[in-house]
């Protein structure tokens, strides 16, 4: 068919030449239409396929991994997680560091002690019990001052402690009937008495001066039954004097000597009561790791002094050769430890773990009296 007539068919031009259309479109010599370029700028051409403007459609997406760290936004990475556990266990590590090394020092001093300081009679366990209470009461005025706060302290088994070393004072340093038998006793233990006791009324100064405000008289209310606030101890300490004038060692041969050296070892067996009553009494049960060091400490040295009467008893006898007084040292102290035990155990667990120490709470319970 002729190509001159008004229905002849078109024929491009060569590839040489090309020819645009009013409307900007181009036509390929090989018959092929080419599309514009939708949405490029300036009207440039190109055809689908020839690669999509940037950002525009047609560019890649990466479906998250759901299930994966980091798939959401705010959600951690796998390796800040790993961080977050890394630096847990570093702080429970330097928690158990500190615990070793506080433990660490006082039976590398008690070690010393014993090596220089004493003549290695077995005697000595009741000075190393009094070192481990000394111990104790400077754990705590060195958690007291250094948080500058009292709380989980009670001011009840302050003032018992207060009594103790008093009136065991009172006796050692006017007679040497129950000494320890090594040169540990010449000096060694009277200093030390003297240190608890300037602890123990340290503590109890700060308890009720700088810091009472944070002393938490609320959870210490051991024995305040039909008596003004703060005297539940009172229900411990004149019961056990009683006790104790009645039964006596008599070692030192004067009756105010004996009767106060025995008032302060039996009130020693019950003067932790009021604290231990404290414990349970806190709303969470969480003991600062710091106040449990000072009552394991204090439950330590009543252990060796135990060790020591069990073999010791029948000396404490009455002046008619009773060994009864020698009896109820016993009995007392085992007791004090029989109370204790669950104490230990929560104790130990903390410890291993470097974890606070935390007591099955009684905050509901009623007083004890």
């Amino acid at each position: 068919m002729s190509s001159d007539g008004p229905y002849s068919r078109y024929t491009a031009p060569s590839s040489s030449s090309s020819s645009s259309n009013p409307y900007g479109q181009s036509y390929s010599g090989s018959g092929a239409y080419s599309a514009p370029g939708y949405g490029a700028p300036g009207g440039q051409q190109g055809a689908y396929g020839s690669g999509p403007p940037p950002g525009g459609y047609g560019s890649s997406y990466s479906a998250p991994q759901y299930g994966m760290p980091g798939s959401f936004p705010g959600q951690p990475e796998k390796n800040e997680l790993e961080k977050g556990k890394k630096g847990k266990k570093s702080l429970a590590l330097q928690a158990l560091n500190q615990n070793v090394f506080l433990w660490a020092g006082f039976f590398s001093a008690s070690l010393f002690v014993y090596f220089v300081l004493s003549g290695g009679d077995f005697s000595f366990l009741m000075t190393y019990g009094a070192m481990s209470r000394m111990f104790g009461f400077g754990i705590l005025n060195f958690k007291t001052f250094k948080s500058q706060r009292a709380t989980g302290v009670s001011k009840k088994t302050l003032h018992l402690y207060t009594l103790v070393f008093l009136f065991r004072l009172s006796s050692i340093v006017r007679h040497e009937g129950y000494l320890p038998y090594d040169k540990s006793g010449d000096w060694l233990y009277h200093v030390i008495e003297i240190m608890s006791l300037s602890f123990t009324g340290c503590a109890l100064w700060a308890c009720s001066g700088p810091f009472k405000s944070t002393y938490q008289a609320d959870a210490d209310k051991f024995g305040e039954y039909n008596v003004p606030s703060g005297y539940g101890a009172i229900y411990l300490a004149v019961p056990v004097l009683v006790i104790s004038i009645v039964f006596h060692p008599n070692l030192n041969s004067d009756f105010f000597s004996d009767v106060a050296w025995t008032y302060a070892m039996y009130l020693e067996s019950v003067a932790l009561l009021p604290q231990l009553w404290m414990f349970q009494k806190q709303a969470n049960g969480v003991v600062e790791l710091l106040t449990a060091h000072f009552v394991a400490a204090l439950g330590f040295g009543r252990i060796m002094e135990f060790v020591f009467w069990m073999y010791s008893y029948h000396e404490l006898a009455t002046s008619a050769g009773s060994k009864l007084p020698g009896y109820l040292a016993l009995l007392s102290q085992f007791g004090q430890l029989l109370l204790m035990v669950d104490f230990f155990w929560y104790y130990f667990s903390a410890v291993k773990n470097a974890t606070p120490l935390v007591l099955p709470s009684h905050s509901t319970g009623g007083n004890m009296v």
